[in-house]
């Protein structure tokens, strides 16, 4: 599969000008776990945090979740990582 699941949160908050720090505080959130979906290092969503995120935001789910292509280095790397060459 050449396609991977992404937050791009960061994008959408720096283009409305929104700090995570007024973004944890709007949604009722933990700043290190605003701070982890800006930089995509979640790995398993939490749909309640989705759910304060958007709400804070007023944005839907597509707004600040992706499908997006995995590019070839990083697939390598993967591969790496998991034993394949």
């Amino acid at each position: 599969m050449n396609k991977r699941i992404a937050i791009v949160l960061k994008e959408f908050i720096d283009s409305k000008h929104i700090s995570r720090y007024a973004l944890a505080k709007l949604s009722d959130t933990q700043y290190p776990i605003i701070d982890s979906y800006y930089k995509n290092k979640v790995i398993r969503y939490d749909s309640d945090v989705l759910l304060r995120i958007c709400l804070a935001l007023n944005c839907e789910v597509g707004d600040i979740v992706k499908i997006v292509d995995i590019p070839e280095i990083e697939k390598n790397n993967e591969g790496e990582k998991n034993g394949i060459t």
